[in-house]
């Protein structure tokens, strides 16, 4: 399997390369040189399989001869071994056609672990292939930094630093990345938004020297490996309701785009995905695209759920590149204006291309409480406000007759305050998590300065590698 840059300027890779480089030199996102293809017969042998099993048959065809498939099933294995529930990420029946998907039963939480337990052992076993180190570099809006400190803390080969917006994720968020005493972990609050630490990050790839200095790597989503780690919850949950047999429809709260990429990439290997709903907050760019092509940026809103606090979903360049028929240069021009202009020139055909799968939705912070309100009144189902906003997605964008999952993407105990307004009580953390109150926190402060981020990563290399 080879990869190729969204912008068409960067090496070509395998598996190994694009998990090390994260984003690509041109400013691109890496995608499969050609998409791997399954057939009915292909989906039907993947039933009844544990979920590390199944991950491990999904993932291979995206890591190809770089890693021994018998090494993938043992990594695999080992990443979801201690996660709470028996079957990594189980279904519950909501109505009649309405499922949810728990992806929040890892070590923090949520669903970012899927991917960040399989990745941390993934870089682990790379690197030590090559006696190599690296420096990653993140940004969060709130569970991905905490995924990625829980999959990286402790390993000898990587340094990590996260960068979230101060005082915008909620408290346990927080505390889950700051309370981690590894010596290679550091957590910088940048004063901004979501979106400007992700520019820091992108910033930090363009600048070259400090790139090839600090061997940056990165395990945000624009990471490839993020996305192919992701795909196989999606196969689990439609080959439990009759695929490839059958049609079901997907209903996704997402941000950055990656979470509801993965769902569009099983579909692109040939998994039947009758419809994609995102589920957008008030910060409801990618409801906008869709509604209307209007890719226009707004400035980012505080919200009870934190995660979605994006206006600039990097993950959506990839499905631009394949709306405009895989043209580099066209998608480079569209993300040049985008940046320029804040607004998205995307042409008519590759707009109605989207909607054909893809359909919006946006629900206010009012309205999440109220659904994780009637959830719970209806059915006992408690739900964190990303996992009302899917579910709430799902029962405004019905696909008659298809079974429709709404994917719920963290524990609610991670957003107590949020719970407390909608059903009057908070609730409890799980008990590996009872003392997060008291432990020590962490961190740095810093401004929305290049410079001043550039200088905390390398002090933190300079710091670990003495």
């Amino acid at each position: 399997m080879r990869y190729v840059s969204t912008r068409g300027q960067a090496p070509v890779r395998d598996f190994s390369g694009v998990l090390l480089a994260g984003l690509a030199e041109d400013g691109g996102l890496y995608v499969p040189e050609a998409w791997p293809s399954l057939t009915h017969a292909d989906w039907r042998a993947l039933r009844g399989l544990p979920y590390a099993e199944l991950a491990a048959r999904v993932v291979h065809p995206f890591v190809g001869n770089c890693i021994p498939y018998a090494t993938l099933q043992r990594l695999c294995q080992e990443a979801y071994a201690g996660f709470d529930h028996p079957a990594v990420v189980p279904l519950i029946q909501l109505d009649h056609d309405l499922f949810a998907c728990e992806l929040f039963h890892g070590p923090t939480l949520a669903f970012k672990d899927l991917a960040m337990q399989l990745l941390g052992r993934l870089f682990e076993h790379v690197l030590a292939g090559q006696d190599a180190r690296v420096t990653i570099v993140g940004a969060t809006s709130g569970d991905t930094g905490s995924a990625a400190i829980e999959a990286f803390a402790g390993r000898e080969r990587i340094d990590i630093v996260i960068l979230h917006p101060e005082g915008r994720t909620s408290e346990v968020q927080r505390r889950q990345m700051t309370t981690v005493q590894a010596a290679n972990v550091t957590n910088v609050a940048v004063a901004g938004s979501f979106d400007d630490c992700q520019d820091l990050v992108k910033a930090m790839f363009a600048d070259t020297p400090f790139r090839q200095e600090m061997s940056l790597s990165a395990v945000n989503s624009i990471n490839w490996a993020r996305i192919a780690a992701q795909i196989p919850y999606y196969v689990a949950a439609a080959l439990a309701l009759g695929a490839p047999d059958r049609e079901v429809a997907f209903a996704v709260p997402t941000g950055n785009f990656g979470n509801v990429l993965a769902a569009w990439a099983a579909r692109r290997m040939g998994l039947p995905v009758a419809r994609l709903v995102v589920g957008s907050n008030r910060n409801d760019i990618l409801a906008r695209f869709l509604a209307a092509n209007d890719m226009t940026v707004r400035g980012v809103e505080p919200s009870l759920s934190p995660s979605m606090d994006i206006q600039v979903s990097s993950n959506f360049e990839r499905l631009l590149f394949e709306l405009l028929d895989r043209e580099p240069a066209a998608t480079a021009a569209a993300m040049a204006a985008f940046r320029a202009e804040g607004h998205m020139p995307v042409p008519d055909y590759a707009w109605r291309r989207a909607t054909t799968l893809f359909s919006g939705f946006t629900l206010d912070d009012a309205g999440t409480l109220a659904e994780i309100r009637r959830l719970h009144a209806a059915t006992g189902t408690l739900v964190d406000p990303h996992a009302a906003i899917g579910i709430a997605a799902a029962r405004a964008c019905p696909c008659p007759g298809v079974p429709t999952v709404a994917m719920a993407t963290a524990h609610p105990a991670k957003f107590p305050d949020a719970i407390q307004r909608a059903i009057g009580s908070r609730p409890p953390l799980p008990s590996r998590l009872a003392d997060l109150y008291e432990r020590t926190e962490r961190y740095h402060r810093a401004p929305n300065d290049l410079a001043a981020i550039e200088a905390l990563v390398r002090a933190a290399v300079q710091r670990n590698t003495a």
